[in-house]
């Protein structure tokens, strides 16, 4: 059966073993554990990527990027939600914290990244700019309708909306990445496909059967769910680690975000090392609107419910900061050509963010 399916067995055994790891932990704990976990977790994250590029090879651009990119933003809504239910009010910034975290970690870090490796290995690489360009658009627009506005509304004092409107930035939030989800697919495929045809041997492979791209898809499905778990088991060390460095909460929100993202990284990463960084902005774009696209509408509705308030709106500095990373993304993706000083850029920023979070 493993012959006919085509899959490596590290691939295979290593989301069961995630699984198994993840159940083990409800009876074992302490340091040796948590290491065990962590370690786990990275050969998880390894089998996902690995997973992720099959799929993809078999269904080409866009749909192979957008399937990880929203399988991916899925659990990460279900672990939210999970908390959100757990811990009630005392959850009320979560939502915020992550999706903020995991945004500008797409933004400066995964992209910066891409375009640090690509431009090294490459000196400048190109792509399909009317693409990028409605994808900032999109990510603009709701990004200030969810993380900026609830700071100047005054139906309700503080960074929160009210429930009428928390309900009508859920639709517009949902209405906007779906037009973005039928730009990409149908209407202008061609904005999200390679700018240039680069040769390798993946693309003069032959297509993985249809038994091994399920399989590959269930198995990826089943990382995810094994990546999600295991940060929610491994959350109570961060968060007495966190504790321990004196810094704000939110860094777990930063932490959870990073191993979560991991995936989508990695798989960004190696296609910028061959030279394809349409897909790498396909990827780190299209995960940034599905992130506030898909976790917004959820997390209203969990709120709506529970009747509970949420708190949306981020501080003065974390504005400035994304408004900035957002300005400097236009600027350098606006060109249809990428060097290795946008990445450097980028990665300065993240890791301004990261200080200034542990250092508020």
């Amino acid at each position: 059966m493993l012959k006919k399916i085509n899959l490596p067995v590290w691939s295979i055994s290593l989301p069961v073993v995630g699984i198994i790891l993840m159940l083990l932990a409800s009876s074992w704990s302490g340091t040796v554990m948590n290491l065990v976990m962590t370690a786990g977790l990275v050969g998880v994250v390894l089998a996902a990527v690995h997973h992720a590029e099959v799929v993809a090879h078999r269904v080409g651009e866009p749909f192979g990027t957008l399937i990880l990119a929203v399988a991916i933003t899925i659990i990460e809504v279900s672990l939210i939600v999970s908390i959100m239910l757990t811990e009630g009010e005392s959850a009320a910034a979560l939502a915020r914290d992550t999706v903020f975290a995991a945004v500008m970690i797409i933004l400066t870090g995964m992209v910066g990244l891409c375009l640090l490796v690509g431009g090294y290995r490459y000196r400048e690489q190109v792509f399909v700019k009317e693409g990028v360009s409605a994808a900032l658009i999109v990510l603009t627009a709701i990004s200030v309708l969810t993380l900026i506005l609830p700071n100047y509304t005054t139906s309700v004092a503080g960074p929160y909306y009210s429930k009428s409107q928390l309900i009508f930035v859920a639709i517009v939030s949902f209405v906007l990445y779906g037009a973005f989800i039928s730009m990409q697919t149908i209407r202008h495929r061609d904005y999200f496909l390679p700018a240039t045809r680069i040769e390798d041997e993946e693309e003069h492979a032959a297509p993985p059967s249809n038994l091994t791209t399920f399989t590959s898809l269930g198995l990826l499905m089943v990382s995810l769910v094994a990546v999600v778990l295991l940060s929610k088991k491994l959350s109570p060390a961060l968060e007495l680690l966190v504790a321990d460095m004196g810094a704000p909460k939110s860094l777990v929100g930063v932490l959870i975000a990073t191993v979560i993202l991991l995936p989508e990284g990695m798989a960004a990463l190696r296609a910028a090392r061959l030279n394809r960084l349409q897909t790498s902005l396909n990827l780190a774009l299209g995960s940034a609107l599905a992130c506030i696209g898909l976790t917004i509408p959820a997390v209203a509705i969990v709120s709506h419910v529970l009747d509970f308030p949420i708190t949306l709106g981020i501080d003065t500095k974390s504005t400035v900061l994304f408004i900035t990373s957002l300005l400097v993304l236009k600027l350098f993706l606006g060109a249809g050509r990428s060097n290795i000083l946008q990445g450097i850029v980028l990665l300065v920023l993240l890791a301004t963010y990261f200080f200034i979070t542990i250092v508020p």
